[in-house]
């Protein structure tokens, strides 16, 4: 049964239940606020009462007299008052106080009976029920009258005292003297039908408002339910209205479009995965359909030519052609099987202390064996800012490589350095010059947002913005920076991206002459982003080309701690050329917007 009323409550609208719940409170507090002043009310009349009888109870006992003749009088006002005189044995002597109500209707106390006086303590009032009676039985008493008779009566028990009949002695007598309490109970039974008329009221315009007020509220819920039936139909680019993020309807959307942003980004991750995984499948079959189809088509040949004169040279020649296919082959599936293990985050050791500057070195000698008549020079990178509408851009310095030593694994690095001089090997000219450069840049982002940028021209502007900041702060990361700038043919904008996708080659032929198989600059990024760097690809600024920008942590931007030296000369800096207070408050502003402004581009890249 429990679970039952259980499901039939959870069946129930959200906004009747609220409904029905406001109107439970307002049914419980008016009644209780009624309740508590019916008590008050009553309380206090009774208290009032009370009072009255035993602040005249003498000026009633002294004046019965005159009370009694108001009765039989028309021209005074009616009696009051019930007054009862008893001797010391209880026994009842008089009544000469009974109010006489319209209709000639007489209402009495019921009091103990005659020769007992009970439970009643002396000056100490009791409420006690009414004995109603009529004087003439002709006369019909509306009911009004009966109602003012039948109230209960509050009575006061007195000792008093008489003179006997010789007017000598003084005799004891209990005097009870009563009021009625009809005008109380009048005024607590109005009170009672006002506080039920107003509670109605209440609880009506309670009903309506809170009705208007919930189904306004839930307003934004029935929003959420319509986009989240889209967005279940297939549309993802819906988003859930917003509202202000203090209240909880705003602070759901919010939560809701950051994940349904992250929904979105997911699932268009997985099917941009998806179609290079199926574009990645067919290009290794292209691949390694080439080869095996040299392999087999020349021992096919071999076999027919065996028997037929001068076959032990054509043998010799198929034999090359079927060695020179596994080969390639060979290549082919160790570099599919290093960018296998890269992404599952093996074959790669990063424990290693390795000498950045040595390798590029190397480099610059391999290259130069390769092609003994291009001109190739070294040197440092420095960072231009921006100036204007000109971005903030690196040029080379000739001159010695910096020392730069970092952690990593060095045969990996040496893999990324030795496949980007083999993609100038082959696809420049061997006369056209190169430029090596390096240099140790700080940059206000941290290397997880660094590694997860795309390869792009727009993620090395954000770079070099960090750059300007970390330059200008002193704080973030080192990076090592090193680029190869070449002047051949380069690749055009809009493809310099795609070098970096597995089996991408600049010749739309696929020609085999120049021995790429398309995964080497593939697995330099590889190599790069499991170092928490960034590698890029832009177009060669001084007579066009390709340039290639490897970006790899070293550590924390040490704080500067200036010397005594220093100090003394800072000290005299600022007396001989002290800046203004307004120049100084121009530059932390400056300084906090770079902070900030790449403080947001960092999060948005990271969500």
């Amino acid at each position: 049964m429990r679970k039952h009323w259980l499901s039939r409550l959870d069946a129930v609208p959200l906004s009747t239940k609220l409904v029905a719940c406001t109107l439970v409170l307002l049914m419980v507090g008016t009644f209780g606020i009624s309740l508590t002043i019916r008590q008050l009310v009553s309380s206090y009349l009774v208290q009032k009462t009370d009072t009255q009888l035993r602040d005249q109870a003498q000026l009633v006992y002294s004046n019965v007299d005159l009370l009694s003749s108001k009765n039989e009088n028309e021209n005074v006002g009616p009696n009051e008052y019930f007054m009862q005189l008893r001797d010391t044995h209880n026994n009842i002597v008089s009544t000469p106080l009974v109010p006489v109500l319209r209709n000639s209707i007489v209402s009495e106390p019921v009091l103990p009976p005659n020769g007992s006086m009970g439970n009643v303590q002396f000056d100490k009032p009791f409420t006690a029920s009414a004995k109603v009676r009529e004087l003439s039985p002709s006369v019909k008493a509306d009911k009004r009258a009966l109602q003012v008779a039948q109230a209960p009566w509050r009575v006061l028990a007195l000792e008093g005292r008489e003179r006997g009949p010789d007017g000598t002695s003084v005799l004891k007598m209990t005097v009870y003297i009563g009021v009625s309490m009809a005008d109380q109970i009048d005024i607590i039974s109005t009170l009672t039908q006002y506080s039920i008329f107003v509670s109605i009221i209440i609880v009506l315009l309670g009903a309506v408002v809170a009705t208007l007020i919930i189904q306004r509220t839930l307003l934004p819920l029935k929003r959420i339910e319509k986009t989240a039936a889209k967005i279940a139909a297939g549309d993802l680019s819906q988003r859930v209205p917003t509202a202000p993020e203090n209240t909880e309807v705003g602070s759901l959307a919010a939560s809701l479009n950051a994940m349904l942003a992250r929904i979105e980004s997911s699932f268009r991750e997985q099917q941009e995965t998806t179609d290079k995984m199926k574009q990645f499948v067919s290009d290794a079959s292209h691949e390694l359909r080439t080869p095996l189809a040299t392999i087999h088509g020349y021992s096919e040949l071999y076999h027919m030519q065996r028997d037929l004169p001068g076959a032990l040279e054509r043998a010799d020649e198929s034999i090359d052609h079927i060695e020179a296919s596994s080969q390639r082959m060979t290549v082919l599936v160790e570099d599919l099987l290093s960018l296998a293990r890269l992404d599952e985050g093996r074959g790669i050791d990063m424990t290693q202390q390795v000498n950045l500057s040595q390798q590029l070195k190397d480099a610059v000698d391999d290259l130069h064996a390769l092609d003994t008549d291009r001109a190739i020079r070294r040197g440092r990178l420095e960072l231009n800012a921006k100036d204007g509408n000109k971005p903030a851009h690196l040029v080379f310095r000739e001159g010695e490589f910096p020392d730069v030593t970092l952690t990593g694994d060095g045969s990996r690095l040496r893999q990324v350095i030795t496949n980007i001089v083999g993609n100038i090997h082959r696809y420049t000219p061997s006369d056209s010059p190169v430029e090596v450069g390096l240099a140790v840049m700080p940059a206000s982002i941290s290397p997880e947002s660094l590694q997860r940028m795309p390869s792009n021209i727009q993620s090395l502007g954000y770079f070099l913005e960090a750059v300007e900041v970390g330059q200008s702060m002193q704080m973030g990361m080192n990076y090592a920076v090193f680029s190869f700038i070449d002047h051949g043919p380069g690749v055009p904008a809009d493809r310099q991206s795609q070098i970096f996708e597995r089996f991408y080659t600049a010749d739309p032929s696929r020609a085999r002459q120049k021995g790429g198989t398309g995964l080497g600059m593939s697995i330099a990024q590889s190599v790069v982003r499991a170092h928490h760097g960034f590698i890029d690809a832009t177009t060669t600024s001084n007579g066009g080309g390709l340039t290639l920008t490897v970006i790899l942590p070293l550590g924390p931007v040490e704080p500067y701690v200036p010397s005594a030296s220093t100090e003394s000369k800072d000290k005299k800096n600022d007396k001989t050329d002290k800046p203004t207070k307004q120049g100084r408050q121009s530059k932390q502003n400056r300084q906090g917007n770079h902070q900030g402004k790449w403080a947001r581009r960092d999060k948005n890249k990271s969500n």
